[in-house]
């Protein structure tokens, strides 16, 4: 398996498991919470058939990757993708990012800038600040953040079971949109993120990206869920139009929070027809 080595903790390193695949331009798929790299197959599929290089990696804490108990921060997480990214050697990339993944990219990209890449994805987004603060009145409160927090120490795999049935929106889709059998892929994965990482990310859904959207100058593609119960539309995406200066939004109606799964037919064709563009 490929490993990237991007710091050390002890006397141990802190690799990041990566799956290279295909030829073309090269497409990095960045996973959401609490999820892995494995999650993309309904993209990956297509990517891939049509004629791209696609690249997933499993973030730290998470997948086949080392558990550290520290680097659970955007300014970390976009420096262990650039690390991939000059470790890989490639340009004219391309980022698409889910959930927590969002914020990887508009990190990266307002961090390190667009040198090296030419288009972003933001699926699930969690830009542009998640948080109520008085700056920020149509963000979260606290309050919500901590709540969860202390659902994750008092019974991690209880809290991951609701957070999937809300990844997924399964009181309205299961058996439709989401089988029993994805849920248990996905609810399965969930656990296995490290303990430490469940509960340190939280506090990082809080980050603020508003100084990081002006320095993005490649074109964007936005997709949210009007539904979304994880980061809602009115809190997130419905903000970013006018912050980020080259973007397409597109909207899936009823959409729950991994729409990449549930609504892979409105998805797929939206990511071919921007990439294409």
């Amino acid at each position: 398996m490929p490993f990237v080595t991007v710091g050390q903790e002890n006397t141990g390193s802190i690799d990041i498991y990566y799956e290279d695949h295909g030829m073309g331009q090269p497409v990095i798929l960045i996973h959401g919470y609490p999820l892995d790299g494995h999650s993309w197959e309904k993209q990956e599929r297509v990517l891939l058939a049509t004629g791209y290089r696609v690249i997933t990696y499993d973030r730290r804490g998470s997948g086949n990757s080392s558990r550290p108990t520290f680097g659970y921060d955007y300014d970390t997480f976009a420096a262990d993708l650039k690390v991939l990214i000059d470790h890989l050697g490639i340009s004219d990339v391309v980022l698409v990012g889910f959930s927590m993944g969002t914020g990887e990219v508009t990190r990266y990209l307002g961090k390190y800038g667009s040198g090296r890449i030419s288009k972003a994805v933001l699926m699930g987004a969690i830009p542009p600040f998640l948080l109520k603060t008085d700056d920020n009145p149509d963000g979260l409160d606290r309050s919500i953040f901590e709540d969860i927090k202390s659902a994750i120490v008092a019974d991690r795999p209880a809290y991951m079971k609701e957070f999937v049935n809300n990844l997924y929106n399964v009181d309205r889709y299961r058996g439709t949109r989401i089988s029993d059998e994805a849920w248990t892929f996905s609810f399965n994965t969930a656990l296995a993120i490290s303990a430490h990482a469940a509960h340190a990310c939280v506090d990082t859904w809080l980050t603020d990206f508003r100084a990081d959207l002006p320095n993005i100058d490649v074109p964007v593609l936005l997709l949210h869920g009007t539904d979304d119960r994880v980061l809602p539309y009115a809190n997130t995406a419905k903000r970013l139009p006018g912050l980020i200066k080259d973007l397409t939004f597109v909207t899936v109606d009823g959409g729950p929070h991994n729409i990449a799964w549930t609504h892979s037919e409105i998805v797929n064709p939206a990511l071919m027809d921007f990439l294409k563009a």
